[in-house]
C-alpha cells in the first residue's frame, strides 16, 4: 500500500527508504514509505490520506530504537528537524516534539527556569523523552510535564492533561493506542541561568567522560534494576568488548552497545540477547530492555 496519489501535503515522500539513516545506531532495513512532514498541519493532511491498513511509526533522532535488517512494512513519520517550535506561554513552556532534549535544556536555562538541565543527558527529541519517560541523573521526563497535545492516525489533534496518562521507570501508558505525541507544555521552577546554564556543562561533561558517543549507538540498553545499575551487572559478567559481528559492548560503558563498523541489526539483537542471558545465568537478574526493537527479519 502507498499513500493516495492524490496528495494534499507538502512535505516528503520516500518510498522503500533505508532505516539506517534514520537511526542513531545506522541499522536497519528499508522502510515502505518514509514521510518527512513540513509542519503540523501538514501531518495532519498525511495522516488523513494514510489509510487504516500499515502500522505508523513515529521516530525522532531514532536513539532507543532497532530497526531489524529485513525493514518495516509500513510508514515512518520522521519528526527529525520537524515540529521544533518551543515558545514560554505565561509560566509554562510549550514545546513541540521534534525539539531535542538538549535544545530543550538550553532553552529553560535562558529562561532562568531550573529542573530542565537533566534533559540535556537525553540523546533524543521531546517527542521519544515523552514516550518512554526518558530520564537521566534522578529526574524523568513526565516530572515536569503539565498538559501534552497527541495525534492520531486520522490525523485529530487532542489536548490531554498529565493526569490522563501514567507514569513510571521508562514508560507512559497511553489513554488510547494509535496516538502519539506532538506538543507538551512543560513546568519548571524559576531558577538562576546561570547556575543553570553551569549544570547543563557539568552534565555533558559528565556523559562525554562516561559514554561512548564517538561511535553510533542507541543510548542505554537496558533499564536499571531497583537499586542497582545495569552496566555494573554487565560489566560484573567480564563483557565490556565483547563481540557479535561489529556490535561491541562498549568498552567505556557497559550498557552500551556500539556498531564499530559494519553491524547488522541481527547482532545487536543477538548481543543483546547475551548480554542478558549472561546477566540472568550469573546473577539471577533478569534485566528489562530499555531499546525498541521492531520491523521483520531478514
Amino acid at each position: 500500500m502507498h499513500a493516495a496519489s492524490s496528495h494534499h501535503w507538502s512535505g516528503k515522500l520516500m518510498l522503500n527508504e533505508p532505516m539506517s539513516r534514520h537511526t542513531s545506531w545506522r541499522v536497519g532495513g528499508q522502510a515502505d514509505q518514509l514521510y518527512i512532514p513540513s509542519d503540523l498541519q501538514d501531518l495532519q493532511e498525511f495522516l488523513q490520506q494514510v489509510g487504516d491498513k500499515q502500522p505508523i511509526y513515529f521516530v525522532g533522532l531514532g536513539s532507543n530504537l532497532l530497526v531489524r535488517d529485513g525493514g518495516l512494512r509500513a510508514t515512518v513519520v520522521s519528526m527529525h528537524n520537524v515540529l521544533t517550535d518551543m515558545h514560554m506561554e505565561g509560566d509554562l513552556v510549550y514545546v513541540e516534539s521534534g525539539v531535542t532534549c538538549g535544545k530543550l535544556a538550553k532553552f529553560c536555562a535562558k529562561q532562568s527556569k531550573q529542573g530542565a538541565e537533566f534533559f540535556a543527558g537525553i540523546p533524543g527529541t521531546l517527542g521519544g523523552a515523552l514516550a518512554m519517560n526518558a530520564g537521566c541523573y534522578g529526574r524523568e521526563t513526565w516530572d515536569a510535564v503539565d498538559s501534552v497535545v497527541t495525534i492520531n492516525r486520522h490525523g485529530e489533534l487532542n489536548k490531554r492533561p498529565a493526569s490522563t496518562f501514567v507514569a513510571s521507570y521508562r514508560h507512559i501508558s497511553m489513554p488510547l493506542p494509535g496516538e502519539w505525541f506532538v506538543g507538551a507544555w512543560l513546568k519548571f521552577e524559576v531558577g538562576d541561568a546561570q547556575l543553570a546554564t553551569q549544570k547543563i556543562k557539568d552534565l555533558l561533561a559528565s556523559r562525554l567522560a562516561t559514554q561512548p558517543l564517538n561511535l553510533p549507538s542507541a543510548g542505554s540498553t537496558f533499564r536499571n534494576p531497583a537499586g542497582d545499575y545495569a552496566a555494573r551487572l554487565i560489566e560484573a559478567c567480564g563483557l565490556k568488548g565483547y563481540l557479535i559481528g561489529g556490535a561491541q559492548v562498549s568498552e567505556k560503558h557497559a550498557n552500551f552497545i556500539v556498531n564499530i563498523g559494519g553491524a547488522s541489526a541481527l547482532d545487536i539483537e543477538l548481543l543483546i540477547k547475551h548480554m542478558h542471558d549472561t546477566v540472568l545465568e550469573k546473577f539471577g537478574i533478569a534485566l528489562q530492555q530499555e531499546v525498541k526493537v521492531i520491523g521483520d527479519y531478514v
